[in-house]
Order: C-alpha cells, then sequence, then structure tokens
C-alpha cells in the first residue's frame, strides 16, 4: 500500500492519494498534471513573481492555477489559486516539514487551508497549499498581516510577542474572544514543534464574505529546528521570553488572553494528548528517517515541559 500524499493514511493499491482528499484540495477527485513543472525551472518562476505576488518570506513560492478543464495546474502569476512551494535551494524535505506539521496542527483543531504534496516532473516533491483569500469566483478577500495592524515596518516582523497579537485581535477582530483562543492554541503550538519563525506577517486577520473579520487559517507551520539546528528562540515573545518557557508561562499568558484558569488547563491537555497521534503523524511522514525521528524528540521534550 502507499500513503497518501495528503493526509498521510494508507491508501489501496498503488494510489498515492485518496480521493476524498484529492477533491478536497482540488475539486476534482484526481491530481492535476503538473506537466513541465520542474525544480531546476521554478527557482527563477519564483524570482521572477516575488514582486508579484503578495506573499512574504524567503523560501521560493509559484503561483499555480487549475485549467480551465481542471486537468493541469499552470504557472499563473495573477490570480493564481494555489501557491506551490519546492523544495528550497538551501535546505532539505522542507516541503515535507511543512505538510506533516501543517497535519499535526489540524490534531488540536487549529484552521488550515486544504493542503497536500505533489512530486514534479523531476519527482522532487513539493508543498501546495490552496490560497483562504480567494474565492472560486476568482475574487479576493481582504487581507492584512499582524505586521500591518501593528503599523510595524517590515523590518520589525520579529520583534512582536504575543501580547501584541492580542491586543490587535481586541481591536479589530468581530468576536476577539474567540480568536484570541484560536490565537493562543496557534501560538502554543507554534512554541510546540519549535517554529522558530512565527513572525508577525504570519499571522493575518481575514474579512470574509459574511463580513465578519477573524483570524485567517493558519499558513507557514513547520519546526525551523530541524532546518536550522540552532534556531532555539520563539520569533514572538511570550511574557516577555522567546526561549525557556514553562507550562507557567503558558498558563500566565492564558491569563492575559483572558482565558479562564479551567480553560486553559484543558487546552494545554488538548496539546499533551495530541502527541501520540503527532509522533504516528511525523512516523508515516515523507520526511527522511533521520529528521523524523528528531522531530519525535523535539515533540516529546515540549510535551515533557508542559506536563511539568
Amino acid at each position: 500500500m502507499a500513503t497518501c500524499g495528503v493526509c498521510l493514511k494508507r491508501t489501496s493499491g498503488s494510489d498515492s492519494y485518496h480521493q476524498v482528499c484529492l477533491e478536497r484540495l482540488f475539486g476534482v477527485g484526481w491530481l492535476p498534471r503538473l506537466d513541465g513543472i520542474e525544480l531546476s525551472t521554478l527557482y527563477g518562476l519564483a524570482s521572477e513573481m516575488a514582486g508579484k505576488m503578495s506573499i512574504s518570506g524567503v523560501q521560493e513560492k509559484v503561483s499555480l492555477a487549475l485549467s480551465s478543464d481542471r486537468s493541469e495546474l499552470q504557472i499563473s502569476p495573477r490570480g493564481g489559486r494555489y501557491i506551490l512551494k519546492p523544495e528550497p535551494a538551501r535546505y532539505s524535505s522542507v516541503p515535507q516539514n511543512e505538510h506533516v506539521t501543517m497535519l499535526m496542527a489540524s490534531l488540536v483543531g487549529i484552521e488550515t487551508p486544504p493542503f497536500g504534496l505533489v512530486w514534479l516532473k523531476d519527482h522532487t516533491p513539493a508543498y501546495v497549499i490552496k490560497r483562504f483569500d480567494r474565492l472560486d469566483d476568482g475574487s479576493k478577500l481582504h487581507v492584512e498581516d499582524f505586521c500591518q495592524l501593528s503599523e510595524s515596518p517590515l523590518k520589525d516582523k520579529y520583534r512582536g510577542s504575543g501580547e501584541l497579537c492580542v491586543r490587535i485581535l481586541r481591536k479589530y477582530a468581530s468576536e476577539p474572544l474567540i480568536e484570541i483562543r484560536k490565537l493562543y492554541k496557534i501560538l502554543l503550538f507554534t512554541w510546540w514543534v519549535a517554529n522558530g519563525d512565527q513572525h508577525l506577517k504570519n499571522l493575518s486577520l481575514l474579512i470574509g464574505p459574511d463580513g465578519i473579520c477573524r483570524l485567517a487559517p493558519a499558513y507557514d507551520l513547520l519546526c525551523t529546528r530541524l532546518v536550522i539546528p540552532k534556531d532555539t528562540d520563539l520569533s514572538l515573545s511570550i511574557g516577555g521570553k522567546k526561549a525557556k518557557l514553562t507550562r507557567r508561562s503558558w498558563l500566565d499568558f492564558a491569563e492575559y488572553c483572558e482565558i479562564s484558569k479551567k480553560a486553559s488547563e484543558r487546552l494545554l491537555a488538548e496539546q499533551i494528548t495530541a502527541t501520540g497521534p503527532a509522533l504516528e503523524l511525523i512516523g508515516r511522514s515523507f520526511l527522511p528517517e533521520k529528521l523524523q525521528q528528531r522531530f519525535m524528540e523535539i515533540v516529546n521534550a515540549s510535551t515533557a515541559v508542559l506536563s511539568e
């Protein structure tokens, strides 16, 4: 049996995907072709699109759209419905890393856009995610990231804090208490998986078709410590700290978020309970075995801290 490139569960026969997983991601029960798209040509395309796509970050990204008959994914500098992230030139296994980390986020109820892994013409893996700011009719939803909302220059995206993000939600979200709890879960998860790149531009507010201003689905979640072993600090401080956080740190932050003690204890328990299923996901992931083992060690260490 094969492993599904979307959900990481076993498939029947030699199928690389479940039909239902492909339908959620692409709206069709088959994998659209990626003819002509290979790693050697994507770096140049990504550089050309860097000034055209409204997507931040240093990782190479290419905008894609489905063909009219939904049979093929095509390069689309403007109006693309998908973002493709190939293997970066400088680092290895990043697509597999982001893929499994985003799946782990779903274990604790963190909302994400549809995403999955695909393999290019030259058999290299790439991470593909559906844009949450585009509707099926092509119209664009209004999105502002926390760097913009805090009126911080781009160079200061790493100088924020969890408390600043809470204040932003209190000011702009239609239902602040609901969105702050979502934020809390994202920041706790970020620390749990050792993601040192969850900065102000990786959190956004989205105004939906219903006019409600809410936290955008989570994106750009990965374990940066697998990529840069010395990357031990968070981008956004919690209680003035970017490292060596404890269970008490997260309980105190929950109090700042106006989350009750009973609710905060439950949120920590949910994160701890997710450890077993998360380790199973890592073990089924497309990460090399050495990185699987390292990721498991990171998650177990974080869980031990939360359990103290």
